[in-house]
């Protein structure tokens, strides 16, 4: 017989609403039940009605219980890196994220030359396999030179359609996303061959048209990487990307909500825009996660961070973010006036939704992966749970 938590007492956050004074019940690494706390404190007694001897009940009277969040972008963590292809690196990341509630991840590399990648490639997969990540995003190398961000030029390339099938071989079948300027030569050929590859296609690091990256969108491209970020303003005559992203209803726009990336006013207006049900908050989060200021590498080159802030050392471009999902929720109920309905949507039900993986996790509901997050008044993390065990037991922090 497998173990039986019982969560009581928060108030849950379901699909349907938010549901005060609920419980859950977890059984292995499932929930078996979602009710009211008085439903889940019942089911800590056997058939007799005595007390289950493997039964454990946690009052979470005060707290909020949320879904597990899931990075669809994030490049590293804990001073650490998906791009040193090492395991021990990567599982560093991973550990880091987990306990700031990122409970589902995919590890995104940053651009190098075509063997690195496939290496990185390589190892990444097997962590896949393992169950550690949810897939692999190649960053590059097929990006814009003019909006390359805090990717190495001297490595950038076209997407050309046989580069891009040697990435997803190398990959096994675990590429998740791959982000790319469509407007580069082979970029609407590539965009087709990752859709017909059940991979999502990406637009980012683009300084493409209003009317290519609606091209692009119409070969299959699905989702904004970092929207606002790395490609054209919107303007009022030439609208650019910007525009195209946020109409198209078969696009899901990702945001990082870090207060450094984008002010709060231009989230709100992408909100609006897109509607809550199409927008994926990321931490494009680099090395210094979850650690202080400092230096850190990011693929090839260098960056330093100041006030949580990471920047190249050449250049000054933003490099990534230092923030972990948890910051972003709590930032996006408390400053940037969201709902906390529409903030787990954003975290957990649509990347969960965009992977493909949406009947296992992204939502509190019977028969579901027990990945949750437990948060204080304040939306602070107390605790952490994954399939079943706690990453970060209640009242720890």
């Amino acid at each position: 017989m497998s173990k039986r938590t019982v969560l009581t007492g928060a108030r849950v956050v379901l699909p349907e609403g938010v549901r005060d004074s609920g419980g859950l019940t977890v059984e292995g690494r499932t929930l078996a039940a979602v009710g009211s706390a008085q439903d889940a404190e019942d089911r800590t007694a056997d058939t007799s009605g005595a007390p289950r001897a493997d039964a454990e009940t946690v009052d979470l009277t005060g707290h909020w219980i949320v879904p597990g969040f899931v990075d669809i972008h994030v490049h590293g963590g804990g001073g650490a890196s998906f791009s040193a292809g090492s395991h021990e690196e990567s599982l560093k990341v991973i550990d880091t994220h987990r306990r700031h509630g990122t409970t589902t991840m995919v590890a995104s590399t940053v651009t190098g030359d075509l063997d690195e990648l496939s290496r990185q490639a390589g190892s990444l997969s097997e962590l896949v396999e393992q169950g550690d990540l949810a897939g692999i995003h190649f960053e590059g190398p097929f990006i814009s030179c003019e909006r390359r961000g805090a990717h190495d030029e001297s490595l950038l390339r076209d997407p050309d359609p046989g580069d891009v099938r040697k990435l997803l071989d190398a990959a096994r079948g675990r590429a998740a996303m791959m982000t790319l300027a469509p407007e580069r030569p082979g970029g609407l050929d590539s965009v087709r061959l990752l859709a017909d590859s059940g991979v999502i296609a990406a637009v980012g690091h683009t300084d493409g048209s209003y009317e290519s990256t609606r091209q692009a969108v119409d070969a299959g491209a699905t989702v904004a990487t970092h929207l606002f970020n790395a490609m054209p303003p919107l303007g009022h005559r030439q609208p650019g990307p910007i525009a195209a992203l946020l109409e198209d209803e078969r696009v899901t726009v990702e945001l990082i909500n870090d207060g450094t990336h984008l002010h709060p006013a231009v989230l709100r207006l992408a909100f609006d825009a897109a509607g809550a049900d199409r927008v994926a908050f990321i931490t494009d989060a680099m090395g210094a996660a979850g650690m202080g200021d400092g230096r850190y590498p990011l693929g090839h080159l260098e960056v330093e961070v100041r006030d949580g802030v990471a920047r190249l050392v050449e250049g000054g471009s933003i490099a990534g973010s230092t923030l972990t999902l948890d910051q972003a929720f709590k930032r996006a109920v408390t400053v940037d006036g969201l709902s906390v309905d529409d903030t787990v949507t954003a975290l957990s039900t649509n990347p969960a939704r965009l992977l493909g993986v949406a009947d296992r996790v992204g939502s509190l509901e019977p028969g579901k992966l027990a990945d949750l997050v437990v948060l204080d008044e304040g939306f602070n993390p107390t605790a952490v749970m994954r399939q079943g065990s706690w990453v970060v037991p209640p009242y720890t922090r």
